[in-house]
């Protein structure tokens, strides 16, 4: 009963040709390697409740986040097919190994030790813990995707790094090798019936969880200010396609703890349209954290050369909205795009 009033909900494309993009912080990481998979195969239910945001919503291209990674790409092809049963087909997929879980020999998280979750690349207690993921019902032109996640973080233009006391935090030699990506920022470009889309996605670090030097905080800035450093010509190629950037920022421009500026500047850049997409109340909210409230994290931001048919943050009404609680606590959030 939940399922059929939940496609009487649904947010309906509104043209025939309209292409609609999301992006959704799935939360399917898992404590182990290879524990994702064994849930996937086993029908366990957060992974279930996935499945049914993603068919329920139906997006024609999906940049997942919080996904482990594997190296022969078990788990995100056994979702695949997942999918596949419930009547949505992604022919198209691509990940790559995020820096989450990448080891260092250093001490990167300033605890006083080496060998944590936090002296990864990215936090991570194993390679691959909560990575990043698109699906696509077009091509993904592979060979051309550019990925930036292996910049260090001090050769950003205007990169601001951690100083205590006026010595690099927690060392220069850290620094030195600390790459910019908490996870991954790729430009993924796509064919679709309306010509050739860059996907810019990515998951920033969350700006807390650290102390008075401010790294998470100072990281997840220049983490989000990549892409408008991409926008303005000053780092990497500019896209050359139309484009939407589709992640998690793990900031809002008003609320809570971390330095706004990044956010704020990417939702005004000119080349963008920021679609202000709401829920069924009327709310911006994505993502509800215990302890600290609901928020916007995540975005899909199309180049100001879209026309925006339509936009939302997928919130259904009880008790249809018991199964989007089930499958994380982020919400998908989707813009339909038309091409004109």
């Amino acid at each position: 009963m939940i399922r059929a009033i939940i496609v009487l909900l649904l947010p309906v494309a509104a043209h025939a040709d309209t292409l609609r993009v999301a992006t959704y912080n799935t939360e399917l990481s898992r404590e182990g390697p290879g524990l994702l998979l064994r849930d996937i195969q086993r029908g366990d239910p957060q992974v279930q409740a996935v499945v049914d945001v993603l068919t329920m919503t139906r997006p024609d291209i999906v940049a997942l986040q919080g996904i482990d990674w594997d190296l022969d790409g078990l788990a995100l092809s056994a979702l695949q097919e997942t999918l596949e049963v419930a009547g949505l087909s992604y022919p198209y997929i691509f990940a790559e190994q995020p820096n989450s879980g990448i080891e260092t020999s250093f001490d990167l998280d300033g605890d006083g030790k080496t060998g944590g979750p936090g002296d990864a690349q990215g936090w991570g207690r194993f390679t691959g813990q909560s990575g990043l993921a698109v699906l696509s019902r077009y091509p993904i032109a592979v060979d051309q995707i550019r990925s930036y996640s292996t910049m260090l973080w001090q050769d950003l233009p205007g990169a601001t790094l951690p100083v205590v006391q006026g010595t690099p935090f927690p060392s220069a030699q850290a620094q030195a090798i600390q790459r910019l990506s908490s996870t991954a920022h790729w430009v993924v470009p796509i064919d679709t019936p309306a010509g050739r889309l860059d996907l810019m996605t990515f998951h920033a670090s969350p700006p807390v969880f650290d102390g008075p030097e401010d790294r998470n905080g100072l990281r997840n800035r220049d983490e989000i200010r990549l892409w408008s450093l991409l926008l303005d010509g000053k780092q990497g190629t500019m896209p050359s396609e139309r484009f939407i950037i589709a992640g998690d920022a793990n900031q809002d421009p008003d609320r809570g703890e971390g330095r706004k500026e990044a956010i704020k500047g990417l939702l005004a850049h000119p080349l963008l349209q920021d679609p202000s997409p709401t829920n069924s109340e009327g709310v911006s909210t994505t993502v509800h954290w215990k302890g600290v409230g609901e928020m916007r994290v995540d975005y899909t931001l199309p180049s100001a050369d879209w026309r925006v048919l339509d936009a939302g943050v997928y919130w259904p009404a009880p008790p249809a909205r018991a199964i989007v609680e089930a499958a994380s606590r982020h919400r998908l959030v989707w813009v339909d795009l038309l091409d004109d």
